[in-house]
């Protein structure tokens, strides 16, 4: 553990067009925890095209208020159409097909989603593959003419129509007068809007149950301290600073410190599992959304009304501690 590099990291690009760019973080502190991360940022008219990937994640809209996801869930027929807008948290399941798009006038702010999520399944530990079924790189790109004409029942003429009319890749930017269905087919029973400093588990959210993860948001005045908080069970914690920034501490085995370092908006911390992490914002306050890798997260504070140190007897927390009576007072008396 001591070995792993937890520095905070920020994001290259991996793709960048007319209608937006897709961003990843790829560094060993992924890999070794088993999760990965990614941004979309959609320009007006902008479409990523239909794809499915080998991991489950969360995708948290930071920017915009015109954004509209398609998906296919795995073992249903139907699509679903939503209406996105800053705030939203959306789970995407393993195997799920979507597109996202970007419904905003010329003059609308781009559509910006990163995305959170687990690699236990994935091709490569640590990073989100996707798999893209329109396109220059597309799955069906990969058959031959007699195979897609045969699949569809179409000419093969149309064959070639289907594979190989599309010049773009990943994210492309409409023509005008082009446009995405927009009607919310099921209003917004897949979307959820995320309040500042709440954990959201399936228990508030049962769709996140097909992800299998949670999701944490909150937001610290200036100057002011997330104390030392752990999960409960074997679980990683995946935190993107959405915006100010400040100070963050990991520690570790034998009172080890794994982590004290700046962070700023647009930065990515992964919490390896047991471990406990503190974060102490900065003169312009910080932002920070989590994606845990359970849809059962339990997070226990070490300081505050429901904390460990609170719930611990007097003598225990005397004698484990060795203080005085008076200090051990003081502690339980100002967690609240």
């Amino acid at each position: 553990m001591a070995e792993m590099d937890l520095t905070p990291k920020s994001a290259v690009a991996a793709f960048e067009g007319d209608g937006g760019g897709y961003y990843v973080w790829s560094f060993p502190a992924l890999g070794e925890a088993n999760v990965g991360a990614g941004k979309f940022v959609l320009k007006p008219s902008g479409f990523a095209l239909p794809h499915y990937a080998d991991s489950a994640k969360l995708g948290y809209v930071l920017q915009g208020e015109d954004g509209v996801v398609g998906m296919v869930l795995p073992n249903t027929s139907e699509e679903v159409v939503l209406k996105l807008k800053k705030g939203d948290v959306i789970p995407v399941p393993l195997g799920a097909v979507s597109w996202w798009f970007n419904n905003g006038d010329v003059s609308a702010d781009d559509l910006v989603i990163v995305f959170l999520g687990e690699t236990t399944k994935a091709y490569t530990p640590g990073v989100f593959t996707y798999f893209f079924i329109a396109g220059t790189r597309s799955l069906l790109g990969g058959f031959s003419t007699d195979f897609i004409s045969k699949s569809f029942n179409i000419t093969n003429d149309e064959a070639d129509e289907v594979t190989k009319n599309q010049k773009g890749v990943s994210l492309v930017k409409l023509e005008d007068g082009k446009t995405m269905p927009t009607n919310a087919l099921l209003t917004r029973k897949l979307v959820h809007q995320l309040n500042v400093c709440a954990t959201l588990t399936e228990k508030e959210f049962p769709f996140l149950n097909q992800a299998g993860l949670s999701a944490n948001l909150i937001k610290l005045e200036p100057l002011a301290i997330s104390s030392p908080m752990y999960t409960t069970d074997s679980t990683v914690q995946v935190i993107y600073v959405v915006g100010g920034g400040g100070r963050v501490q990991i520690a570790s085995l034998n009172g080890q410190s794994v982590l004290d370092a700046e962070v700023t908006a647009g930065q990515l911390i992964v919490v390896p599992r047991f471990l406990m992490v503190a974060k102490l914002a900065g003169e312009k306050g910080m932002e920070c959304f989590t994606v845990i890798t359970s849809s059962r997260a339990v997070l226990e504070d070490l300081a505050g009304k429901t904390s460990v140190l609170k719930a611990l007897s007097p003598e225990v927390l005397q004698i484990s501690l060795n203080i005085s009576p008076e200090l051990q007072t003081l502690l339980q008396s100002k967690s609240n």
